[in-house]
């Protein structure tokens, strides 16, 4: 028997029945895949969605804004490491009962995340939101790959792509708005509703298969253990870093020896054993390895614009979460209207077309926003923002096409989870970079405008002696009045320089996207109904 017949009985063993003969797909199993499209949905929304809220749930629970960083570090950290393991334990306990089970818990540590009385509640459920919520985006992913016949696999893909782009984007106006119009405990209520439907789609559309205990016996678990402590220190070295001053803080150097020690024996030990926890050989296939650095910059894209646009808000406009939300609003909502038609321009379209366009939209929405001033507002930032809308769907459905075209049915899991973990860490990897890339800009710019106002600049006397004139009027002080003018400039060096290390920014992240879109020149061609899974 050729190994084209093995692969594509494999394939049609992981598809329903319903989808073997035919393109056709029941109403069942597309039951099954929203559900898990819905799961996924919620857990990348949470990623973000107490960030415009933070300050007032440290204020609520007595916690300073430092201390309130581990309300999210908390659950990024619990979520890079369950990724990985989700294929494998997804294997042992069933997809069903899995995704049951963590949805149950994912629900109750939402709601425990309200009812949180002091910082340590709060940073233990959401560490338990993100251990149980993070299973809930590969899971999303593998079960479009095994349920959808290759036809359908670029609809369940575009749809997968709103879970990965459009929470991001609409998280902090979701949050700004429940915070402000109710309290920002609405926030975690929020995952009710949806977590129920999750629930009840998976118990009902999601076949039961049994549990395979036995696989415990060959678990990897120098694997896990290894990946867990490496993974682990590392997003707490990426998150922390910059606020703890990098190498000045023996935390973040500890975590920077455990990352340096255990993430490299995790790599040795999955290219050694003979059933690993990952299969990274994967990534020597060509499309898939080009994919992952592409969904990498992609991560950093997405969440470091999300993180560093509101930043410029709020510090140079004074804006609060509520209008942040508005503004961040406008790179999600036209999503909705352009993936529907994403599928079909990949019929039309070579899909490395398609993902060239969309990075190079995502970097021209950058660059439109690295020339921004101290006036730049909503009204300003709204075209950027559209542009960043029409270019990211482009890119996260015809390259998760392109990544799994030809991926064998049993490697979906490592695919899957490898695929999602590098978007994550793409977006850890940004912030990190993005917060010491703006602070170090913003020293730099600031010493050179100090040496552009200095008092042996006629310029600059000339405006001190018109500040004065204007602050005597209301004082009556001399002296009072020329240190009120001298402190005003100041001000208003340090906001420039705050808003051209802004700008540094945005334009670090363009040239991230371009770069990365040359890498698909590099791709080999596929068919989006050849891609994911050889069924």
């Amino acid at each position: 028997m050729s190994r084209t017949s093995i692969n594509n009985q494999q394939g049609r063993a992981a598809v329903p029945a319903s989808g073997s003969q035919s393109d056709q797909v029941s109403l069942k199993d597309w039951i099954g895949v929203m559900a898990t499209l819905l799961g996924a949905f919620m857990a990348v929304l949470d990623i973000q969605i107490t960030n415009a809220s933070l300050n007032d749930i440290t204020g609520a629970l007595g916690a300073t804004i430092d201390e309130g960083s581990w309300i999210s570090t908390g659950y990024l950290v619990a979520e890079i490491v369950v990724i990985p393991l989700t294929g494998w334990l997804s294997q042992v306990f069933s997809v069903r009962r899995y995704l049951l089970v963590n949805a149950t818990l994912f629900l109750f540590f939402s709601v425990a995340c309200a009812f949180a009385s002091n910082l340590g509640m709060m940073i233990l459920f959401r560490a338990g939101q993100g251990f149980t919520g993070g299973i809930l985006i590969p899971i999303a992913f593998t079960v479009i790959l095994s349920t959808l016949p290759p036809a359908k696999q670029p609809i369940g893909l575009a749809l997968f792509a709103i879970t990965a782009t459009f929470a991001p984007s609409v998280g902090p106006t979701v949050g700004g708005w429940l915070t402000d119009n109710f309290s920002w405990q609405y926030i975690f209520y929020l995952n009710i509703l949806p977590g129920i439907l999750l629930i009840a789609g998976v118990a009902y559309a999601i076949a039961p298969k049994p549990m395979q205990l036995q696989l415990f016996k060959q678990g990897d678990w120098w694997g896990i253990a290894t990946m867990a402590i490496g993974l682990a220190s590392f997003v707490f070295f990426l998150e922390e870093g910059n606020r703890k001053d990098w190498f000045g803080s023996v935390e973040i150097v500890r975590a920077a020896v455990l990352a340096g020690i255990f993430l490299p024996i995790f790599i040795w030990i999955q290219f050694t054993r003979k059933q690993p926890l990952l299969n990274l050989r994967l990534i020597a296939q060509r499309n898939f390895g080009l994919s992952m650095a592409v969904n990498t910059a992609t991560g950093l894209g997405l969440y470091g614009s999300v993180f560093i646009l509101p930043l410029f808000l709020a510090q140079i406009q004074g804006y609060n979460a509520m209008k942040i939300g508005e503004t961040i609003m406008w790179s999600g909502i036209p999503q909705l209207f352009i993936i529907p038609f994403v599928p079909k321009l990949m019929q039309r379209f070579d899909l490395r077309l398609l993902i060239t366009i969309g990075l190079s939209l995502f970097g021209v929405s950058c660059f439109m926003n690295s020339t921004m001033t101290a006036q730049t507002g909503l009204e300003q930032l709204i075209w950027s923002q559209v542009v960043r809308a029409c270019g990211q769907p482009l890119i996260m459905t015809p390259l998760s096409s392109v990544a799994t075209a030809g991926i064998n049915p049993k490697q979906v899991g490592s695919a899957s989870a490898l695929f999602n973990m590098m978007r994550n860490l793409g977006g850890s990897i940004g912030i990190a970079t993005l917060a010491t890339l703006q602070s170090m800009r913003e020293k730099f710019h600031s010493n050179r405008l100090v040496e552009s106002v200095s008092l042996e600049n006629p310029l600059t006397r000339d405006r001190i002696d018109q500040l004065t004139q204007f602050f005597s009027s209301s004082t009556g002080d001399p002296v009072l009045a020329q240190n009120q003018a001298i402190a005003m400039i100041d001000r208003l060096v340090r906001r420039e320089a705050n808003v051209m290390a802004f700008n540094d920014c945005f334009f670090f992240m363009g040239c991230a996207l371009f770069a990365s879109a040359l890498l698909v020149l590099f791709f080999k061609k596929v068919k989006p109904t050849s891609g994911a899974v050889s069924h």
